[in-house]
């Protein structure tokens, strides 16, 4: 394109990864002519993944470089494919966490989640065990059966779809969806009162730049990019669009996942229902804390995955083994590790590899104003202040995790099964601390522009509206209240595709 070029359309998405192709798709053979914005290519392109590079302050986290890919199809390029929906707790209002409560109900994603599940490929929208139990070859025997204090929670496997390549032809083809690669969202202008967006600029390393204008624009860059430009676009807003009450950028969360304890049986077991294998399994179960029992102890949503102990013990912490800027090394890094650690398992003799079991938590951060991303004094070859992230929990984590294994312990110790030994971080419960040589995220990145009715406390409305700029829309897990403790990618599918629908009531 020649430079200094103006495109112009109804509807200009910026970002093509899940939440962005998910929406761009939903408007395929309207009369709408969508531009669909993405700063890489088709394949992945080093000097472009550099411009995520970026300062990380706290607790020890990933290298922001390889924690995001920058190329058409986003993270879906090395995604993992485990899906579960949020539980309704999640949403809810919990006078023990503070800056809880979504101003929307679970009943209004849940139509969302069925036009999700194909997208991702999954099976029928079931998460019910029971069902799955009927698909199984084997017989499922949950651990803890009336489900009252302990239940098991359902995650589905996407193959896992490469949205960049499955999706790649019918976005191109697409007659009323304008791809543009390359083309690197740098500024956002308002109009003078900064009640709505009139146009974004866009540049490459080829040195050109345009400008793009919308009626509509929709963020859906990624937890950490989304608040980086809006917090950079700040011409006109001098702390950044959005912004006025100092939320952009806040409240960043992950999911902690952390080897927690060990459980031993009585018996050996291969305990099929909470069996994974990858590449193969289509659906299986982990251990959860019913609503009830969360209110009653006052913790954390989070869930327990059981892995044969002698096996998952010769795995190193997901944050020893992502340690490099090069997501690539990373990847070969944790497929290797994953391929010694089934190695070892299949040279263990049946009776003594099935009687004991690693225990590993996933389990959401509480909502935090101190973790948070900023931006850098430092700027990218394109001209934008790289991203800082400061990463910090909070005592309720801890408090929340060594209360669920306690909880384990005891259901497990009551039924005759077996037992449960805490990890060492874990037992002393005054020691607040993270061992920071195992404590590791799930590179699951929310908040930063959190939901809310109220503009003191979010910066975005029910509908992901940017609060005061009726054109200027949010997409994907940026915009979560709470983390819930499942992986987020399939409610970010569903609640864009609800964005997707808010918008075509405007136009």
């Amino acid at each position: 394109m020649a430079n200094n070029s103006i495109i112009e359309g109804d509807i200009c998405i910026i970002g093509a990864g899940a939440a962005g192709i998910s929406i761009a798709m939903d408007w395929i053979n309207t009369p709408h002519k969508v531009i669909l914005l993405e700063g890489g290519g088709f394949e992945y392109d080093e000097k472009v993944q550099e411009l995520y590079s970026g300062k990380t302050t706290g607790q020890r986290y990933y290298p922001l470089k390889s924690a995001r890919l920058h190329y058409f199809g986003g993270t879906t390029g090395h995604w993992a494919g485990w899906c579960s929906t949020f539980d309704e707790i999640d949403f809810e209002k919990r006078d023990y966490i503070p800056h809880s409560g979504w101003p929307i109900k679970k009943s209004d994603i849940d139509p969302y989640y069925k036009k999700a599940n194909p997208i991702a490929e999954l099976g029928p929208c079931e998460w019910d065990w029971k069902y799955w139990s009927k698909q199984s070859k084997t017989k499922w025997n949950p651990l803890f059966p009336d489900e009252s204090v302990i239940w098991n929670k359902i995650w589905q496997f996407s193959p896992p779809t490469s949205f960049g390549k499955k999706y790649r032809d019918t976005i191109v083809k697409a007659k009323n969806i304008h791809l543009y690669t390359y083309a690197n969202v740098t500024d956002i202008i308002a109009v003078e009162n900064i009640s709505s967006i009139k146009e974004v600029i866009v540049k490459n390393y080829a040195g050109k730049q345009h400008t793009v204008k919308a009626k509509h624009f929709i963020l859906a860059c990624c937890s950490i990019q989304n608040a980086r430009l809006l917090l950079s676009s700040n011409k006109q807003a001098p702390k950044g669009l959005g912004n006025d009450n100092d939320i952009v950028g806040r409240y960043f969360m992950e999911h902690l996942e952390i080897k927690s304890a060990e459980m031993t049986l009585v018996k050996p077991d291969p305990l099929p229902m909470y069996e994974m294998n990858f590449g193969v399994t289509k659906a299986r179960c982990e251990l959860a804390v019913t609503a009830d029992m969360q209110r009653k102890l006052r913790i954390l949503n989070g869930t327990s995955s059981l892995t044969p102990w002698l096996a998952a013990k010769k795995f190193k912490p997901l944050i020893e083994i992502w340690s490099s800027d090069d997501p690539q090394k990373n990847m070969d890094s944790l497929m290797s590790a994953a391929r010694a650690s089934g190695e070892t398992a299949k040279e263990i003799p049946e009776e003594k590899l099935l009687k004991s079991y690693e225990l590993y938590t996933r389990i959401e951060q509480a909502p935090n104003p101190n973790s948070r991303v900023t931006l850098d004094t430092e700027k990218d070859s394109l001209g934008m202040p790289r991203a800082s992230l400061n990463w910090e929990l909070t005592p309720l984590e801890k408090t929340s995790i060594r209360k669920i294994y306690e909880l384990i312990g005891e259901q497990i110790g009551r039924s005759g099964k077996g037992r449960v030994r805490l990890n060492d971080f874990l037992k002393d419960p005054n020691d607040f601390n993270w061992p920071p040589e195992s404590t590791s995220g799930g590179w699951h990145h929310m908040g930063t522009t959190r939901m809310s009715d109220d503009p003191k406390s979010g910066v975005v409305d029910k509908n992901c509206t940017v609060h005061g700029i009726n054109n200027l829309h949010v997409a994907g897990s940026s915009c979560y209240t709470t983390a819930a403790a499942v992986n987020p990618t399939l409610t970010c599918i569903a609640l864009s595709l609800r964005l997707s629908d808010h918008v075509k009531t405007l136009l």
